[in-house]
């Protein structure tokens, strides 16, 4: 349970030990996210060393912001992330500011190089110049906050900044017919091909990597040993925070998703795909399977988990974001990554030294 450590107004800075306080009330703060829940933090300290401290406020003995800060060490100094955090209402000032001033000490007092944050604060939705195209005030205020405060908008976005989210407090048919026509299609289509979509087991997850695979080597992008993945997938599924779909034809996988969810939100984190039998429009049937999934299952809200920085045929998820557009979510344009840095040169020091030492660690293995 959380113990009182200081205080600000009626605000109280407290500390959270439990995991099922955590997630309990995490979940029914506004913005809260996967990313922040006590089996992420548990999971990345298990295979990447970010350990996690996890702190929460309160106002009136209700808990009103929480932030489940990674701490990873550099030599004598550290680094730290708050991964699509902190949760709270950024339309109040006094929990924001309280939140941010905390963030700024305690940066301060780890020696830290940068402190990061990435809440899912939307700036803008709909696709930048285009109709659709509408700036949202709560972002554009919370970045004026940031940039007040001296915070940078950073040049390492680790989460996608942008993404594409579809509203399942609709009903299917509505859904449906929202749909590019030829998205619509080719979901039919599948079905019409006998193509079978099923839920993945825990023997399933060799089979998910393969998969994975395929499509890394494919697509051109690099994947992590098999173990990193086992470890994620298999505790979220236990813990009830992820459900893993696979599509089949005459008992032959295709292409398989697995769903990460929480609060009221499920994303599509992962997915993939064979070489074979891709006529039968396999990953059009797992996308529908998982809407309807996640709408059986009480979440308000599905995340396609990604979308260009820059819209148009120079960004790298261009191709992807043709596929998720298909599905007529709404695009969702978010404040993004914002670092503090206690000390300037240093923190400009780190910015220009480590993309290099990234890509030379990246090209040692392998």
């Amino acid at each position: 349970m959380g113990t009182a450590t200081e205080s600000n107004m009626t605000l109280t800075k407290t500390t959270i030990a439990d995991k099922a306080t955590w997630n309990n009330l995490l979940a029914t703060l506004p913005y809260a996210h996967i990313l922040q829940t006590w089996d992420w933090g548990a999971f990345k300290e298990a295979t990447t060393g970010w350990k996690p401290l996890r702190i929460a406020w309160q106002q009136n003995g209700e808990t009103v912001a929480m932030a489940s800060v990674g701490v990873r060490k550099v030599g004598l100094l550290r680094v730290m992330y708050v991964p699509k955090g902190p949760a709270m209402d950024y339309a109040n000032h006094e929990i924001t500011a309280k939140v941010l001033d905390d963030l700024e000490n305690l940066a301060q007092q780890q020696r830290a190089i940068w402190l990061k944050i990435d809440p899912d604060v939307v700036l803008a939705t709909g696709e930048p110049q285009s109709e659709d195209d509408q700036t949202q005030p709560l972002g554009t205020a919370f970045v004026e906050t940031l940039k007040t405060r001296g915070w940078r908008f950073s040049d390492d976005q680790v989460q996608f900044r942008n993404t594409v989210k579809i509203d399942l407090t609709q009903d299917e048919d509505t859904i449906l017919a929202a749909m590019s026509q030829n998205t619509r299609r080719k979901v039919r289509t599948a079905a019409k091909k006998g193509v079978i979509v099923r839920e993945a087991t825990f023997e399933d997850l060799p089979l998910l990597y393969e998969l994975y695979q395929i499509t890394g080597a494919r697509d051109a992008f690099l994947i992590r040993p098999f173990d990193y993945y086992k470890r994620a997938w298999e505790d979220f599924m236990r813990a009830g925070l992820a459900h893993a779909l696979i599509a089949e034809y005459q008992g032959q996988a295709l292409g398989m998703v697995i769903l990460f969810h929480f609060g009221r939100t499920c994303w599509y984190f992962y997915g993939a795909s064979s070489n074979e039998e891709r006529q039968r429009m396999p990953n059009y049937a797992l996308q529908w399977e998982a809407m309807r999934w996640a709408k059986a299952n009480g979440y308000e809200v599905y995340d396609m988990w990604g979308a260009p920085n820059v819209f148009d045929e120079s960004d790298s998820m261009w191709g992807v974001y043709q596929f998720k557009r298909g599905f007529r979510g709404e695009v969702v344009r978010h404040v993004g990554a914002w670092d503090y840095a206690p000390n300037a040169l240093l923190y400009q020091g780190y910015a220009q030294l480590w993309p290099k030492l990234r890509a030379l660690l990246r090209k040692l293995r392998g």
